[in-house]
């Protein structure tokens, strides 16, 4: 029925609007809104202490979805922006809400995203992707470009996001649907003015509300964003600023298992969650940027930012004693309140010089992270449940907790620290580029007992951490390119977890290694392919046993992640464009076991294709597809690959002179049924997939 009902609103409004878009004077803005909508890849980006660098010349693979991905889409989180990559998987983390992406069978924690190029400014758990007009991937490590992050994570990649900025002149009004009853509207303004253009203003907000495609599942989301930028030529400035409030109601948890086998997958749309259940997420956060160029070839540059974070929630799961039946047990749910305040700031200088025929590009610079974890826990006695008939029950009673619930009193502090150096060097009209650098850095932690507050650890370590580069461009059009990197980490923090003897406790650092080579290729200044093999260690982390007879989670062996990547993006024929890629992995504890949840292949491929018969109409596909990937870490269950199918068609016409864009996808065409993800910081759990979900939406241009 909503299918139907969102189908036939389209049709309709594009039949009643096809005279005034075949008209003379609405043609040339039909197809400059249609050009301007098509989905496309930015590649290359902000690398960090590297700078902003192109593609070809960068020893490492970043590529960039920009906002009309976003419009276009219409994702509810970042993570749904990350399903457009191939090298990207995205799951949940902790029992709740918190999105973790998989790149290159690592972690990455929402609390390591960053924001124009700053670590622990972004929303810890969900981000609201209307907010950005980028959303920028970096695969492998990248310690050295942009330091270690706070959480510990990123290892395999790294996702930095951009706030939106008034690169031009823009009035649009946008009014949503999404899944069952999921509405919504936003709002984008931005001007440019001065003698000029040197000033520039752009403020956007969203809001939306209602049941998503999954049953009983409701989702809140308001956003509000800010962007001042004044462009002097030789003096530029930045100071943007944003709000987020989410919350979600009986989010559809993970599913931890107990069993010989695997539980049948449930009804596509099916909840298992219980009505009380709820996150909800307050932030506010905002960087300030300035840069000055001393001369054409010396630029200082700096970058401030912070946040704060208010976050509740009463967190379920559920796991499954007996896979045939469904019969389980709701494991220990629990109220978990979480403040967190985070300052960051850069600062650098970048300088370009030429010794005799070897041309130079000299980065020097520091950061420093300070942040501040308040919480406490209060964990509820488990009932029985079932996976395919759950009962809804009565908040249960106490059976631990810890720390305060009222005023959370912090729990770990951190400071995280470095300076770094690094040069690149061009030989032979820069055909032949060698980036040599260096970073100190240093993680200072305290830890705090959830009982009375005393400190508990503290830890300062310190390394210098090397990383080398090599683009060799033997062919127009062709970069070959090899890097080697390494990084000290931020340590595991142990689960809350009443079964061990070291819950919440913070592990020391860990040091990491990456070996990449790899090619990147444009056919054409339309169309970039890239080919990369990588192979990442480090200390591997789980569980072990204490020597008194308990469990304690610690450094166990070794991890040894191996893959290969192709992507390619670009228009491949006139109004024929492609977003695509595969990638192959290896996943490996001390040389025997493969890593839960890293699927051994992955491809994507997005394909959107403007009608040349009829102007103003788009049509787009996607089709993501993921192999098998190990259960549990013994390697005795395996979930099955799966494929979904995406479809959806815009159509653009004019109201007078104002651009309309109508936009209709169906995620899951086939309601597909199956288990995503089994991946988890600790203990392999499945992550089902989302449902067939409709998604409406219409903008207007003024």
């Amino acid at each position: 029925m909503t299918f139907r009902l969102a189908a036939s609103t389209f049709a309709i409004a594009a039949a009643l609007v096809a005279p005034a878009a075949a008209q003379d004077e609405g043609d040339a803005i039909v197809v400059t809104a249609q050009r301007d909508n098509a989905t496309e890849i930015v590649n290359g980006g902000d690398a960090g202490a590297l700078g902003d660098v192109a593609a070809e010349d960068l020893p490492f693979n970043i590529r960039s979805f920009d906002e009309t991905l976003i419009y276009n889409q219409q994702p509810l989180t970042i993570g749904e922006v990350l399903e457009n990559d191939p090298t990207v998987r995205t799951t949940y983390g902790f029992g709740n809400a918190a999105e973790q992406f998989v790149i290159r069978g690592f972690s990455l924690f929402g609390d390591d995203v960053g924001v124009n190029g700053l670590y622990g400014i972004a929303p810890r758990q969900l981000i609201a992707p209307e907010l950005f007009g980028q959303v920028q991937v970096l695969n492998g490590a990248s310690a050295f470009m942009n330091g270690a992050a706070p959480g510990g994570s990123g290892l395999g990649g790294s996702v930095n996001l951009l706030l939106k900025r008034a690169d031009a002149d823009l009035t649009r009004a946008t009014a949503t649907f999404v899944g069952e009853g999921h509405i919504g509207g936003s709002f984008d303004i931005a001007r440019r003015f001065g003698a000029g253009d040197e000033w520039g203003v752009r403020v956007n907000g969203a809001y939306r509300d209602g049941e998503v495609s999954i049953e009983r599942e409701d989702r809140r989301a308001q956003v509000l964003g800010g962007a001042f930028d004044y462009d002097g030529g030789d003096f530029r400035a930045a100071l943007d600023f944003a709000y987020q409030e989410v919350r979600i109601d009986s989010l559809r948890p993970k599913v931890s298992f107990s069993t010989a086998t695997l539980p049948r997958v449930p009804d596509a749309g099916a909840n298992y969650a219980q009505d009380y259940t709820y996150t909800e997420l307050v932030d506010v956060f905002g960087t300030l940027s300035l840069e000055f160029d001393l001369s054409d070839e010396v630029m200082l540059y700096g970058r401030a930012g912070a946040r704060r974070g208010d976050e509740q929630g009463i967190y379920g799961g559920i796991e499954v004693t007996d896979a045939a039946t469904g019969a389980a047990t709701s494991g220990f749910h629990s109220y978990i309140p979480y403040e967190q305040n985070a300052e960051a700031v850069e600062a650098g200088v970048r300088a370009g010089f030429t010794t005799g025929a070897v041309t130079h590009t000299l980065n020097l610079g520091g950061n420093m992270v300070w942040q501040q974890d308040r919480t406490a826990y209060d964990f509820f006695s488990p009932f029985d449940t079932n996976l395919y008939a759950p009962q809804q029950v009565a908040v249960q009673q106490r059976a631990f907790a810890g720390g305060d619930l009222d005023e959370p009193f912090p729990i770990t502090e951190k400071q995280i620290g470095s300076v770094f150096a690094s040069d690149t060097l061009g030989f032979l009209g820069d055909s032949f580029l060698l980036t040599l650098g260096a970073r100190w850095q240093s993680i200072d932690v305290e830890g705090f007992s959830y009982l009375g507050g005393a400190l508990t650890s503290e830890y300062t370590e310190d390394a210098v951490t090397p990383v080398a580069g090599l683009v060799i461009k033997p062919i127009e059009g062709l970069s070959l390119y090899a890097n080697y990197i390494e990084a000290l980490q931020q340590g595991a923090v142990a689960p809350l977890d009443p079964n061990i003897v070291n819950p919440g406790e913070v592990l020391a650092p860990r040091m990491t290694t990456q070996l990449e080579i790899g090619g990147k290729f444009y056919f054409d200044p339309s169309i970039f392919a890239t080919l990369a093999l990588y192979q990442i260690e480090r200390p591997g982390d789980g569980f072990e046993d204490d020597g008194a007879g308990g469990t304690r989670f610690g450094y166990v062996g070794e991890q040894r992640n191996r893959g290969v990547e192709l992507t390619l993006n670009g228009e491949v024929a006139s109004g024929l464009r492609v977003i695509a890629g595969l990638a192959l992995a290896e996943a490996e504890f001390d040389s025997r076991l493969e890593a839960p949840g890293v699927p051994e292949f992955a491809a994507n491929a997005n394909v959107e294709w403007d009608l040349p018969f009829l102007p103003g109409l788009t049509l787009n596909g996607r089709v993501t597809h993921t192999g098998e990937q190990q259960a549990n870490a013994a390697n005795t269950l395996q979930l099955d690959s799966w494929t979904v199918f995406d479809l959806g068609a815009r159509y653009v016409f004019t109201a007078g002179e104002a651009p309309i864009t109508l936009r209709l996808t169906v995620d899951n065409v086939t309601d597909e049924a199956y288990w995503a993800s089994a991946f988890d910081a600790f203990n392999p759990a499945l992550l089902q997939g989302a449902p067939r979900t409709i998604k409406a939406s219409g903008s207007i241009a003024f």
